[in-house]
């Protein structure tokens, strides 16, 4: 055994899926890696393209060529959609299943009733279908404005009014009556009901929710929980490992998402302060899991700021050349992306793309891995390397590393 480590740069794809002409028509021309290297050419990716990025997006541009000694490949999601939540547990090897897509305002009726009998007080702000239900006058619920829309609800709450295990009660009480594939439940510190009412929007004349960042609710002290559907952590490669005694560091969004006994866990999203954590994490452990997320990429793509999107992806760069030098001998890092959430595109959602596999591992050259059908392969793989029981989903390519 060795450490096995895996940066997933949030919404870094590299080029629309087929199936999109049926399920995302929208998504059409995608392509968020290659579209921000063409919008900002002067990009300084050194180490990622040696890793063979070029290679995954199957162009050359300028400077950017092919890398003839990177190990790499594709992966297909087979999640509904393109969400990091559902991305993040398919990667631990979870085999994803088809949610509902449904409008908030469509059980607006079931999910207030379930939060009354939950021992909480409530009103309606808005309009009749077009409404969000406000909380104990401390929190809102309603539609998520950033996932597709019908995929997600939020729970938007102030945490200077409603502590963080009232604000899980309630984010419990939305998950066990609803079948969107997640329930957001989540506050921050510095706001008020104000400040978060100020933030409503009304996407498609039917979505109603609350624009986090527009709330303030990310700025102080933000605390969150994603209830997923059908999600079984037991069967993921984190959990396998923590039966076995093995170590498992979650690094950025990955600590929030992922379910995990460890003591090992950096919540954050700074990309500096998060990668300076995962350095620190791969000195100290000799074998185990490190599982990270930079989750600046993907508020870029949000934010449709290529500038800043490439901004990021130059200090990841960086600190990838600082982290390769961590894993040596059998060690294995596998940098990739979870969906894309091209910021040249017009909109401001994520993207249904394919996503690179670039895998550094000491003396190792030219390997490939081919297209996978699920990023559940990386969790297998994992599970291979460890030598322990299966996740359960996914197929490893360890032997393709030989």
């Amino acid at each position: 055994m060795g450490k096995f480590g895996v940066i997933v740069l949030d919404s870094f794809g590299v080029g629309a899926m087929d199936d999109i002409f049926e399920e995302r028509p929208r998504d059409e021309g995608a392509n968020t890696a290659f579209n921000i290297i063409k919008a900002v050419p002067d990009i300084k990716i050194p180490n990622l393209q040696k890793l063979g990025l070029m290679n995954a997006i199957g162009h050359e541009r300028g400077d950017l060529k092919f890398s003839r000694t990177a190990n790499w490949g594709t992966s297909l999601l087979m999640h509904h959609g393109a969400d990091s939540y559902l991305a993040h547990q398919e990667i631990m090897g979870t085999k994803p299943k088809i949610p509902l897509l449904q409008p908030f305002n469509e059980v607006i009726d079931i999910v207030e009733d379930a939060i009354k009998k939950a021992g909480f007080k409530t009103r309606r702000d808005g309009e009749i279908g077009k409404q969000l239900i406000v909380v104990n006058e401390s929190a809102t619920v309603g539609d998520n404005l950033e996932a597709d829309p019908g995929q997600v609800y939020n729970v938007t709450a102030a945490l200077d009014i409603m502590d963080f295990e009232t604000i899980k009660k309630l984010g419990y009480a939305v998950r066990n009556v609803v079948k969107v594939s997640r329930v957001i439940a989540f506050g921050g510190r510095g706001v008020d009901l104000q400040n978060i009412l100020n933030a409503k929007e009304i996407v498609q004349d039917k979505y109603v929710g609350v624009s986090a960042p527009d709330s303030g609710v990310y700025k102080d002290d933000f605390h969150v929980i994603h209830l997923g559907y059908g999600i079984n952590p037991d069967v993921q490669l984190p959990s396998i490992l923590d039966r076995h005694s093995i170590d498992v560091a979650l690094v950025g969004k990955t600590s929030d998402i992922i379910i995990s006994d460890t003591k090992r866990k950096h919540p954050g999203v700074d990309t500096t302060f998060l990668f300076d954590e995962f350095i620190k994490e791969s000195k100290e452990m000799q074998n185990g899991l490190l599982f990270m997320n930079i989750q600046e990429t993907d508020l870029a793509g949000h934010a449709l700021d290529a500038r800043k999107y490439a901004d990021v992806i130059e200090i990841a760069d960086k600190k990838i050349e600082e982290v390769m030098k961590l894993y040596t001998d059998d060690d294995i890092l596998i940098i990739m992306a979870d969906h894309g959430d091209d910021p040249t595109i017009g909109f401001e959602q994520h993207t249904r793309e394919r996503v690179p596999i670039m895998i550094y591992k000491d003396g190792l050259k030219n390997k490939y891995i081919g297209e996978r059908t699920t990023l559940s392969d990386v969790g297998a793989t994992g599970a291979d390397y460890f030598n322990v029981e299966s996740t359960e989903n996914g197929r490893s390519f360890l032997n393709r590393l030989d």
